[in-house]
């Protein structure tokens, strides 16, 4: 590849002193005609064809586990990371159920490929699941192994309770006294991962595909969720993952992936996504300062995170963590997907345990909402936020199957244990919550082109969103003088863009903000029409004079949907709503003394549940108990969320 230096770009710190020697080579920056904003690589590869400043609209999944995960492995999931990608790009791949040959016999693809994915395989014990699967590797015959292979026992039950302690610990019959073996065990599985996403990454003209080189950190300390993925920006990353047996909080996490990059060379660069707050019992947001005894000492632990967690997971398989009916009862919408009875006891101000496995009491901070107005609240306090998280959705499959968010025809997300209708619509496992749970979500992505450097930028800069599923389009700009004619002008995106900032910023006005907000529908494909549109909201969030958290939601575009009126009677798609939705809306009730961020929320038109899809295929006599038992919606109003956008006065 070839390139010339055009002119410096805003890079990470660490990259900064290797501007020259980034991936041992020369700094790439491709100059295309009549673009104002070059492409910066920090890679080697060649400049994109297609390049936007107003930035293209990428889907993808970055929450992804394969065969190489102990739990998915467990399931019955045999798919490697390999064909994970392959199905991410459009290829089919066979899932359980196996025939007596132990042949996988579901065959399944996606009705269309997605731009990026990141493989995010559990860190802890790809070593001793790569012993006990592989019979010339010294330990596959240890009990520990004999047990995970059993089908009498739970393998993931069984690996996953030791990451449930306080200080993990490994199998010793498996890894030995200091866990050395099964460290070493984990090397080539670790390089296979790093080695299959860069051979799935298109470094041609085309981008027509980006991976990453991920894993999870799965602390589940006390059964509650503190998991995280880890995506590095380039394919110069650690020599093992930093896993909860090497990092047993959070903070030696962020602070160990900082040492690990600096220490890998120039090119290393980390984000750290968390997920699934709706079972932290409190515990992955709690705004704790380990070891810091003085109000600077926190500063650096709050810049630390707010540095490394740009970006939260709000949607996935298991479930909606972006606001609950009890803490935030005059949002109606808040009882979208969740997995939690609203009557569960509540944890107060201190976290609880259990939410793993939705035991335990619920916590105003399992929900993305509040935890960003105690964002808020410790900015004023610290003078650092160190919530800052902008938002995307993935589906944490155990499939191997990226991107599987198809509602008309779900085919599960673990293995054998919800390979049929059946398993799907039941009670569920020790492990698994059956009926509750939904296909997932998507990650979508503001990018200037479909480059590992600039999709990362854009989860660095927040410039992301969520969606339950659907390919909804989603802008949403702010400023203090953007005009209110932005929807009716041919040039409205680029005078937005111009004038006012995008999802994921923060900007200083001198009077009440202005937002521009777009939507889109999901067109869906020619056998699976999407569904229009029927609402635009802005969410309020801010703190009132007295400190107290305060929220507001705003429809600005569109009309609301009656639950019982507006419910589909059939689950045919409905003519009612709209193809597109745009607002110009400026807040009159702002006040520059209160700190506040707003994000944006569209609706679409009621549709029929994945459940009731399924549960219709039966005759009445054979619908499984819980088709009709209320213990979920027949219908559900599925979703996009964008970053937020923080306001502070000038």
């Amino acid at each position: 590849m070839t390139g010339s230096l055009c002119r410096p770009a805003q890079l990470p710190a660490r990259l900064r002193s290797g501007l020259l020697l980034a991936f041992g080579l020369s700094l790439l920056v491709s100059c295309p005609a009549n673009e104002e904003e070059p492409a910066v690589y920090l890679e080697q590869r060649e400049p994109c064809a297609e390049r936007d400043p107003l930035r293209k609209l990428l889907f993808g999944d970055l929450h992804v586990h394969t065969e190489l995960s102990f739990d998915a492995y467990s399931y019955g999931n045999r798919l490697s990371p390999d064909e994970a990608y392959r199905f991410a790009r459009g290829e089919s791949v066979l899932l359980p159920p196996l025939d007596e040959t132990g042949v996988p016999t579901r065959s399944v693809r996606l009705d269309r490929p997605l731009d990026f994915v990141a493989v995010t395989d559990h860190g802890e014990f790809l070593g001793e699941v790569s012993i006990c699967t592989r019979p010339e590797l010294e330990g596959y015959d240890s009990q520990t192994c004999r047990d995970f292979r059993s089908e009498e026992s739970n393998g993931a039950f069984d690996f996953g309770f030791l990451l449930s302690e306080e200080s993990p610990r490994r199998f010793v019959d498996l890894c030995g006294e200091d866990g050395a073996h099964c460290r070493q065990a984990a090397l080539p599985r670790w390089q296979q991962l790093q080695r299959v996403a860069e051979q799935h990454y298109d470094r041609s003209s085309a981008c027509s595909f980006t991976s990453f080189p991920a894993y999870e950190y799965s602390n589940t300390r006390e059964v509650s969720n503190l998991h995280r993925n880890v995506i590095f920006a380039h394919e110069v990353v650690p020599e093992l993952p930093r896993s909860y047996m090497e990092s047993p909080s959070p903070l030696q996490l962020w602070q160990g992936l900082e040492r690990d990059c600096a220490e890998a060379g120039p090119g290393c660069d980390v984000l750290v996504l968390p997920h699934n707050s709706n079972l932290s019992n409190g515990a992955l947001f709690v705004p704790d300062y380990p070891g810091a005894f003085s109000a600077a000492e926190q500063r650096d632990i709050a810049a630390l995170r707010a540095r490394m967690e740009p970006v939260v997971e709000l949607f996935q398989h298991k479930g909606d963590s972006e606001c609950s009916p009890r803490f935030s009862p005059s949002d109606p919408q808040c009882g979208f997907e969740k997995l939690r009875p609203v009557a569960d006891a509540e944890c107060g101000e201190e976290p609880g345990s259990g939410g793993m496995r939705l035991w335990g009491c619920s916590h105003r901070l399992d929900f993305v909402r509040a935890v960003l107005g105690e964002g808020l609240a410790e900015q004023q306090r610290l003078g650092v936020n160190p919530y800052p998280l902008g938002f995307i959705g993935s589906t944490d499959t155990h499939n191997g199957t990226p991107g599987m968010v198809d509602s008309f025809d779900f085919p599960g997300h673990v293995g054998s244990v919800d390979d049929s209708d059946e398993q799907r619509l039941a009670e569920g496992t020790v492990t698994h919550d059956a009926i509750i749970n939904n296909p997932g979500g998507l990650a979508a992505v503001w990018a200037e082109e479909n480059s590992r450097d600039a999709i990362f930028a854009a989860l660095r800069r927040r410039e992301v969103y969520a969606t339950s599923g659907p390919r909804i389009s989603l802008r949403f700009f702010a400023g203090g003088a953007l005009p209110g004619d932005l929807c009716s002008r041919e040039d409205g995106l680029a005078v937005a863009d111009q004038m006012g900032s995008p999802m994921g910023a923060t900007i200083a006005v001198d009077g009440p903000p202005r937002f521009f907000i777009q939507a889109f529908q999901d067109p869906g494909t020619s056998g699976k029409p999407g569904t229009p549109l029927a609402q635009l909201e802005v969410v309020k969030v801010w703190r009132d004079e007295s400190g107290n958290h305060r929220e507001q939601v705003i429809a600005v575009a569109g009309d609301p949907v009656d639950p019982v009126s507006g419910a589909p009677t059939s689950c045919a798609v409905t003519p009612a709503g709209a193809a597109s939705l745009c607002a110009v809306w400026q807040d009159p009730d702002y006040d520059p003394q209160l700190p506040a961020l707003y994000y944006a929320r569209v609706l679409e038109q009621p549709s029929c549940r994945w459940s009731t899809w399924q549960c219709d295929r039966f005759t009445d006599l054979e619908r499984p108990p819980r088709c009709d038992d209320g213990s979920v919606p027949a219908t559900v109003q599925q979703r996009a969320w964008s970053s937020p956008i923080w306001i502070r006065s000038s």
